[in-house]
């Protein structure tokens, strides 16, 4: 078993009257980024379903964190876990869902929103210590 971490990041384009709209929230289905965050967290525990051919992974956090711009946001996804498989299916499956969740909250106010970008920052592995049979290995 390894420790894993999986940091992914993407973008969607918005009209500046919609930033303001999701920072003040005053979008009409709710707190934009709160709700994006949640959507992110629920996509990647659920990637394993989603995915064919991808593991079940016993995810130990997946963190969302969200910044705007003067034209867009970014979203990034980092998740965790100690598994024999890596975890970036995971972080890319929320920052997809949590940009989707962005555009769904968002298209009754803007029709030109754009999705972009949605890529791998950076992945890592760490060997982990294993207690077998009472011997440390």
């Amino acid at each position: 078993l390894s420790a894993r971490v999986a940091i992914a990041t993407g973008k969607i384009r918005l009209h500046r009257e919609t930033l303001d709209l999701i920072s003040n929230e005053q979008i009409a289905k709710g707190n934009v980024f709160a709700t994006a965050c949640v959507a992110a967290i629920q996509a990647a525990k659920q990637t394993a379903h989603l995915i064919p051919l991808c593991h079940t992974l016993p995810l130990g956090e997946v963190k969302v964190e969200i910044v705007m711009s003067n034209d867009h946001a970014e979203v990034k996804c980092t998740a965790r876990t100690v598994a024999q498989t890596g975890v970036e299916m995971e972080a890319l499956t929320g920052v997809t869902v949590a940009l989707l969740t962005i555009y769904d909250m968002c298209k009754a106010v803007d029709h030109n929103m754009v999705i972009s970008d949605v890529h791998l920052l950076e992945k890592r592995k760490q060997a982990v210590r294993s207690v077998k049979s009472g011997v440390m290995e």
